[in-house]
């Protein structure tokens, strides 16, 4: 990114949250202000015919005369150049939302609908607007062009890890009904720890040390919840407690894991090409990784026929696989499992396939986004055999919300189930010793 043209008018600091960012919206005249703006960006386009703009003092003087005769201070005018540069130089509209790192996701709805997640909750941005829907398009096309994508009628979908690993997704017409949406959730460059799950109230002490415990002791463990829940967050943080000296495959349709472990593979998934051939799915990695020698196998998302090869690859030796799939609770998971795997084809009874799924899964760990933002680890779950030829789970761990305060705030309490754990015998088994006073044990 070349440097800014503007000097005398930066008042950009990407250091910044988005909370302290001025409140344009004060402005008595912003409707003016945005109407400059489009017009200097709408000459720039309509002069510079290949969309690349060469000379700074071409720049200067296209701004300096489209604001000639009217009476704006400092601050309005800077807001001005600070919005052309970013055209410029950055990501247009949405440079600002990029560069904050309190931001988490930014959804682009539409020229006058911007909404952000900050802290858990989605707020809509007033203060930011699009010229029309031609220029998202440019704007997709500036963040997607590096990676050697395009979107465009012939190419209406993209879906693609940007060269920061922040995950951007666009459909435009005729797929979508009310023009371009865009969809970024941007990657963070200081990954999640356990330490920073229990200062959020994420999960307690004792739950943190029985899933450090059922990660080392290898047990196959699920991770589901909600849209933006943060079950690769969490199935990250997870993944710190491989030993080192383990071979790790992690399968991904976009590469977010980041594991820190010495002896990782990364696969990531690709599309078809032009002519619609040249496509590598999540099944075709996971059958791949199976000639790998892996010690552990980490999908970041099963949601078809890839589950039946995931599970012969837990029930086959693959101790300690983990992944994560859409579900509102542990028991939603286990049946959303079983219809994935009837998808795949396979002409085996229902109860052959939950015997298959009883004795591959060890943990289901259900994590929740809440009304308030907060993301809460609401149930641990163990697999337990069959009650009335259905899966049975046994409950070890809860998150009860007992209201709501008056700010939005959710009130609740962890539990502890006093049983203890089937599992528990395998936990001792492979040297886990430091849970007696979990479960109350002698």
């Amino acid at each position: 990114m070349s440097k800014s043209f503007i000097q005398e008018f930066e008042v950009k600091d990407t250091e910044k949250r988005y909370t302290d960012i001025p409140d344009y919206e004060a402005f008595t005249n912003k409707e003016l202000l945005d109407e400059l703006r489009n017009r200097i960006i709408q000459n720039l386009i309509d002069n510079n015919t290949n969309g690349k703009i060469e000379s700074p003092n071409y720049i200067r003087k296209e701004i300096d005369k489209t604001l000639e005769g009217y009476d704006l201070s400092i601050i309005e005018r800077s807001y001005i150049n600070n919005l052309i540069d970013n055209e410029i130089n950055g990501y247009g509209p949405i440079t600002e939302l990029l560069d904050d790192p309190s931001i988490t996701e930014i959804m682009v709805n539409g020229i006058n609908e911007i909404y952000i997640e900050l802290d858990g909750k989605l707020i809509k941005d007033d203060s930011i607007s699009f010229i029309n829907n031609d220029h998202i398009i440019r704007t997709t096309q500036r963040l997607i062009q590096p990676i050697g994508r395009t979107i465009d009628t012939a190419n209406p979908m993209v879906d693609a890890r940007l060269s920061d690993g922040s995950r951007l997704n666009a459909i435009i017409e005729p797929l979508s009904l009310k023009g371009p949406v865009l969809t970024i959730r941007k990657f963070k460059k200081e990954l999640a720890t356990i330490d920073d799950f229990l200062r959020n109230g994420t999960l307690t002490p004792y739950m943190a040390r029985f899933i450090e415990a059922c990660v080392k002791s290898k047990m196959n463990i699920i991770v589901c919840g909600g849209t933006g829940s943060g079950k690769t967050t969490l199935l990250n943080v997870m993944s710190s407690f491989i030993n080192n000296n383990e071979r790790i495959i992690t399968i991904e349709d976009a590469a977010e894991l980041k594991l820190e472990q010495e002896h990782v593979i990364s696969l990531e998934t690709r599309g078809a090409n032009y002519e619609g051939t040249g496509e590598v799915t999540i099944r075709d990695l996971v059958i791949n990784s199976l000639r790998m020698r892996p010690d552990r196998i980490i999908v970041g998302e099963v949601r078809g026929k890839e589950s039946f090869d995931m599970l012969q690859a837990m029930n086959t030796g693959h101790e300690g696989s983990m992944t994560t799939l859409h579900a509102n609770s542990p028991k939603d998971a286990l049946n959303r499992l079983e219809t994935m795997v009837l998808m795949a084809g396979m002409e085996i009874p229902i109860k052959a396939i939950r015997e298959y799924i009883e004795n591959a899964i060890d943990i289901v760990i259900n994590i929740s986004r809440l009304t308030d933002g907060k993301r809460k680890i609401t149930s641990i779950s163990e697999v337990v055999g069959f009650e009335n030829d259905e899966i049975k789970l046994n409950e070890i761990f809860a998150f009860n919300q007992t209201g709501v305060k008056t700010d939005g705030e959710v009130m609740g309490e962890f539990v502890l189930n006093s049983a203890t754990p089937v599992t528990y015998e395998r936990l001792k088994s492979r040297g886990i010793t430091n849970l007696t006073d979990i479960f109350e044990i002698g």
